[in-house]
């Protein structure tokens, strides 16, 4: 299966972004004629590598070899020159250009007088697509395409570079089955010809189908490569996830209470369908899944943000209809964003314009807001979150990335909620900044807020959640209480396994 020497080698490879260490010491061998798959949880760094061999990040240390030869990509193009050749999830094409003038972008054939010779270039592009065995009008604008065709044109253009390497990112994320199918089919084809195949995937199945090697990348760091044979997805999921519970969760015990919130059949076309939980007054209750398993976007359902095509929600035992954040507020269910800089926080404003900006109306004596009345607020808030802070007069944008989500927090904690939704709520912050924001979660449900935790993180949700909810696909794969739950279940869930 393996030749020799491999065609692409990696060596020591890392890779750092501030305070985020995303690769370190990472060593990968991609060889001809071979599928070589790469897996692990979200953050593992799978992402980083794909755009360190497309040339878009360059490491921090470590080598490049293509063919023995050192290697130093000095960008996208130097990448697809040398033969390397990246499919992301979503196609980069010229939307507006032919199938044909895509595949061949920057190096369109030309007749005599310079010109552009059509002919000659939906004949090359025809070839291509014989070749992979499918046919497709090359004529036609790409706009209309579907994103497996989009991908196909991807594929011809690596052809038409005699691509060496060919990295394909989660390729199958929008496909049918049937499309997975004919991708799987080039694939193999292509693999027959010589080709290095490097395939990024979380979908157990496919890796499983169509993988010779994987390699499993957990927090930045290389932890195994193994023969697909010697392996089970099982065994994947615990090389993705072997790590233990440590005291970064602060977790009280709540007295559980009526429900608060639930959720019955909702569906979002295209992007979720039949999801169906409950909250109860003093639970956490965690939605884990892979990225691109509906969690955000039932979040933003039941804030009124998106509008569900089909389901129930009931708050407090009372069938609602939640038009918008407004009547979202009104129902008391507020929502804590995944990106607090762009959705979450004004960070030109103070601690006490962000904390009072959602309940701006109560504060206002005639057409002047009571400045003192903020100003209290937002200190009886920041002593009780613990914001460090010159004072509430400071701009958001000076604190630090804990602190700025605990004025998001204080910001919808002033509009007295009984139901939180927090999306990835200690993304980006260090990890003392995390445990603080664990114990100020932990103590709201011990105040009797009912809180759904969305997390790609399963330490996480394993550490804080009383039940977890997990997601594949835009579906609820599995539920497990605290006691159940375990870092193999939720992944074998998430990545749409059955466990045995």
């Amino acid at each position: 299966m393996t030749e020799t020497a491999p065609v692409l080698q990696l060596t020591g490879i890392s890779k750092r972004f501030g305070a985020v260490q995303a690769l370190s010491e990472v060593d990968l061998d991609l060889f001809a004629n071979e599928v070589h798959a790469l897996v692990g949880e979200n953050g593992a760094g799978k992402s980083t590598l794909v755009k360190i061999l497309a040339g878009i990040h360059r490491p921090d240390a470590g080598h490049l070899k293509l063919e023995g030869n050192e290697l130093v990509l000095s960008g996208p193009a130097a990448a697809r020159q040398l033969g390397i050749a990246v499919i992301h999830q979503h196609p980069n094409l010229f939307p507006d250009l032919t199938v044909a003038e895509n595949v061949f972008a920057g190096r369109l054939p030309r007749n005599p007088i310079r010109g552009v010779d059509w002919g000659e270039l939906n004949r090359r592009a025809e070839r291509l697509f014989a070749n992979l065995g499918v046919k497709q009008r090359v004529s036609v604008p790409v706009r209309g395409l579907s994103v497996a065709d989009q991908q196909l044109v991807e594929i011809a253009k690596a052809l038409s570079l005699d691509a060496r390497v060919l990295v394909m990112d989660e390729p199958t994320a929008a496909l049918s089955s049937r499309e997975v199918e004919r991708l799987f089919t080039i694939i193999r084809q292509l693999r027959g010809r010589g080709v290095a195949i490097l395939f990024v995937d979380h979908r157990m199945e496919e890796v499983f189908e169509i993988a010779d090697r994987v390699s499993v990348l957990r927090d930045g760091r290389h932890v195994i490569t193994a023969p697909i044979s010697s392996l089970t997805p099982a065994d994947a999921i615990r090389h993705m996830v072997g790590r233990r519970l440590e005291t970064l969760f602060p977790k009280e015990r709540a007295p559980i209470g009526e429900v608060a919130l639930e959720v019955r059949g909702l569906a979002r076309s295209g992007v979720f369908a039949d999801v169906s939980f409950q909250v109860r007054r003093g639970e956490i209750v965690g939605l884990a899944g892979l990225v691109g398993a509906g969690r955000t976007e039932i979040a933003r359902v039941l804030f009124g943000i998106d509008h569900a095509d089909a389901g129930e929600v009931l708050v407090a035992g009372k069938h609602v209809d939640i038009k918008s954040p407004t009547d979202a507020m009104r129902l008391g269910v507020v929502y804590v964003p995944e990106d607090r800089h762009e959705q979450g926080l004004v960070l030109d404003f103070s601690i006490s314009a962000n904390v009072s900006l959602p309940i701006i109306q109560r504060l206002r004596r005639l057409l002047m807001i009571d400045r003192a009345q903020e100003g209290r607020l937002a200190a009886d808030y920041s002593k009780q979150l613990q914001v460090r802070s010159t004072g509430v007069n400071q701009a958001a944008s000076g604190l630090s990335g804990g602190n700025q989500q605990k004025v998001v927090i204080a910001k919808w904690l002033a509009t007295k909620p009984t139901v939180l939704l927090l999306d990835e709520p200690t993304q980006g912050v260090d990890i003392g900044a995390k445990a603080e924001v664990h114990r100020i979660i932990s103590q709201l449900a011990a105040q009797g807020m009912a809180i759904v935790l969305i997390s790609s993180e399963l330490l996480e949700v394993l550490g804080m959640a009383d039940r977890i909810v997990v997601l594949h696909e835009g579906r609820v794969a599995a539920e497990f209480g605290r006691d159940q739950a375990s870092q193999e279940r939720i992944m074998a869930a998430a990545t749409g396994q059955v466990e045995a």
